[in-house]
């Protein structure tokens, strides 16, 4: 499947994740079926600058090292009061700092004419009381089986929905 553009992309009722290619911090493609023996997966826009980003990362860096199948994927956002740093090199030296060890890819538009065709298919999988629209940074998003299950609103604490996670979580 080619995903090019949002007018170019239509959801067939069987696609997954791993239909999806991104780019990563030093701007290679790289396939989400990479990530098909992880289960469950999240999915988050992050940016570095927010005033509750520190809390996030910590504890979806915890999650990540605690569950061996759980996969987190972080996906820079700039579309919200420019919470983000301007450069990968930047993202890349806060990740470091921060000790973050889960992928985090290259920035993306999570709504509007040029949004991600992935956020295009979350959104369009798994929606909210206010909406398709992604509201702010941190909006989460849980997979399973390469299908978007749950959505998290922003303000929701990664350990807040452990539980739900680890239904989904394969023992290894």
């Amino acid at each position: 499947m080619k995903y090019n553009s949002i007018k170019s992309y239509s959801m067939k009722s069987n696609s997954t994740i791993f239909d999806f290619s991104v780019t990563d911090l030093d701007n290679k493609k790289v396939s989400l079926e990479k990530y098909r023996l992880n289960n469950p997966i999240l999915i988050v826009n992050v940016a570095s600058l927010w005033g509750l980003a520190d809390r996030n990362y910590k504890e979806l860096e915890l999650l990540f090292n605690k569950y061996p199948s759980l996969m987190v994927l972080g996906f820079p956002c700039q579309q919200f009061g420019k919470q983000e740093y301007k450069t990968n090199q930047e993202i890349k030296d806060y990740l470091k700092k921060k000790n973050i060890t889960f992928p985090v890819f290259g920035k993306v538009d999570v709504n509007g004419k040029n949004e991600d065709p992935l956020y295009t298919f979350l959104k369009s999988s798994v929606s909210r009381f206010f909406g398709k629209e992604i509201p702010w940074n941190f909006t989460k998003f849980l997979i399973v089986n390469g299908k978007p299950v749950k959505r998290y609103a922003p303000p929701q604490n990664p350990l807040s929905f452990e539980d739900e996670i680890k239904k989904y979580v394969w023992i290894v």
